[in-house]
């Protein structure tokens, strides 16, 4: 049975009792007292202004459920329409051009029916979207989505279930940890691994270090005289260290958990852009002759430019020998546990203290699915907070299961549902395929621009990231970094390929991101193609 083939119903209504009818209150609707007399027809809840539909008439109820299936419909079949006839994965649109239609809008005056609110929703945002479907969008650490986790999307909005508590959420409170369990035991974390989905990898690299940043504060307060000292008075000595090529939201994390920016120090790279064992045990030794307090290592397991995965039974090594927490940031690279050819490049990973996964990156999930796995399921504790009206400390007595209890979030979406049918319809080696294709067209892209005597490679090819840049033979550096900026800026004017931009060694190169299966060897010659047309032209082909 496919995901949209419909169960049978005579199974489900055997199983189940039949549904009690809700009782009338009275045959009377002035009976029941103004309210009542208001929702009857004719009433004066009718008078609703001209063309627009009564508020009631728009909430997702037994009533209106057949409208809902009507104007959803309505509008997949519009999105699959622009998806289909998509040509370029962008329209080159700038900002100014569009906004005035925006701003244009009375957001105080409703639409008379749902087409014309389709139709300006068409106008205003599916016209100009980026399509990351286009095998031509090779910008950022976006992926084309599998059809299972849209399925899931649509009935993860529609049930609108919150994973703080279990009587919100019932089973998919279960789906969600059953999930977690299976994350962990494919990175070997161990029996008593636990976790938690989050909204994306800066939240969860955000709660892996609070807990690293408590743990840290519980073994100063076991130091003779601070057992009583405040937070506060404990921070000043903490030090995180990650490479210099690790994500920016370690740094807002030091900050955001009173750290401040310079709390993080960077440690140096070898030539493939991977964090240096050997930096890091001298960072490490210098830290502690400073009288500061290794707080956390925070490892890569695929960097943001070049995907590059830090040598991470090493850094687990260095972190124990100075009992610091190892936390490996696999929010890009996570997807190689589903990958059969190179799920070894996470060796090491099993020995986190937590980790970061985004399946909404190489799991190919919509917006936002992550999660944060710890080793120790105690570890989570650090975040735990009973509020009575809400997941009193009974509750966690009764062992009842309340998510919120792990999170730093309250409220949550159900989006490990996404995740849960893309598994019981490709399973991990069809996600694991589809990462393998992308890792594979990215080492051929590498091949294609080390050929090219005109374009130079920043970093060997490890994942699916591509640095290069435009530099033909006896270029200076100047006219190479200025050529980098036109090539991107045209390349987005006329929306025939998305590429993204970085600055490696302090100048500016290109960067292909691929993670579409689809995409094929002729899509990467025909973007190099363009970009060396457009890098030969005095201006790099810019209005």
């Amino acid at each position: 049975m496919t995901l949209l083939q419909k169960p049978e119903p005579a199974l489900e209504a055997d199983r189940r009792p039949s549904p009690m009818p809700r009782p009338a209150l009275s045959d009377d609707p002035a009976a029941a007292g103004p309210a009542a007399a208001d929702h009857a027809p004719g009433g004066a809840a009718a008078d609703h202004a001209p063309g627009s539909a009564a508020a009631a008439d728009q909430l997702l109820t037994g009533r209106t459920a057949e409208r809902y299936r009507s104007e959803v419909t309505a509008a997949v079949a519009r999105t699959a329409a622009r998806v289909a006839a998509a040509e370029r994965p962008f329209t080159g649109i700038r900002p100014a051009e569009l906004a005035p239609a925006v701003d244009a809008v009375d957001l105080d005056r409703p639409l008379p029916d749902a087409d014309a609110v389709l139709e300006e929703m068409d106008e205003l945002y599916l016209r100009d979207a980026v399509w990351f479907h286009h095998p031509r969008y090779a910008a950022h650490l976006n992926c084309p989505v599998v059809i299972p986790a849209l399925v899931g999307e649509a009935v993860l909005s529609a049930v609108n279930s919150s994973l703080d508590t279990w009587d919100q959420s019932a089973g998919a409170t279960l789906m969600e940890r059953r999930l977690i369990r299976w994350t962990a035991d494919r990175l070997g974390l161990g029996p008593d691994a636990d976790g938690v989905f989050t909204s994306g990898g800066s939240t969860s690299n955000l709660q892996g270090l609070l807990i690293a940043r408590n743990h840290a504060v519980a073994g100063l307060r076991r130091e003779p005289g601070r057992d009583r000292d405040r937070l506060p008075e404990l921070l000043g000595r903490l030090r995180i260290f990650a490479s210099e090529a690790s994500h920016f939201s370690v740094q807002k994390s030091a900050a955001l958990l009173g750290l401040g920016y310079d709390a993080v120090i960077t440690v140096p790279t070898d030539r493939q852009r991977r964090m240096d064992p050997a930096a890091l045990e001298q960072a490490l030794a210098a830290s502690a002759a400073r009288g500061e307090t290794p707080m956390a290592v925070v490892a890569t397991a695929g960097t943001t430019d070049f995907g590059s995965i830090d040598p991470l039974a090493a850094c687990a090594d260095a972190a124990a020998r100075h009992g610091a927490w190892l936390h490996v940031d696999a929010a890009y690279g996570g997807g190689l546990m589903t990958s059969r050819r190179h799920r070894s490049r996470l060796a090491g990973i099993e020995a986190a203290d937590s980790v970061t996964v985004d399946y909404h990156k190489t799991f190919f999930q919509p917006v936002s699915s992550s999660a944060l796995l710890v080793r120790s399921a105690a570890s989570l504790g650090h975040v735990t907070y009973y509020a009575d009206y809400l997941n009193p400390a009974s509750a966690a007595a009764e062992e009842i299961p309340n998510q919120v209890d792990k999170s730093i979030q309250t409220t949550r979406r159900f989006d490990a549902l996404k995740l849960w049918l893309t598994l019981r319809t490709l399973g991990p080696d069809g996600i694991g395929e589809l990462l393998d294709a992308a890792v594979n067209l990215a080492e051929t892209a590498g091949t294609l621009v080390e050929a090219e005597p005109d374009f130079e490679l920043a970093a060997p090819v490890q994942l699916s990231t591509v640095v290069f840049r435009f530099r033909p033979p006896g270029g200076s550096e100047d006219a190479a970094d200025a050529a980098a900026l036109r090539i991107r800026r045209a390349l987005a004017a006329e929306g025939t390929a998305m590429v993204a931009g970085t600055r490696v060694d302090g100048r500016h190169w290109l960067k292909l991101t691929l993670l579409n299966a689809e995409a094929t060897v002729d899509d990467i010659r025909a973007i190099l193609d363009r970009v060396r047309s457009l890098g030969t032209r005095p201006n790099g082909g810019a209005a």
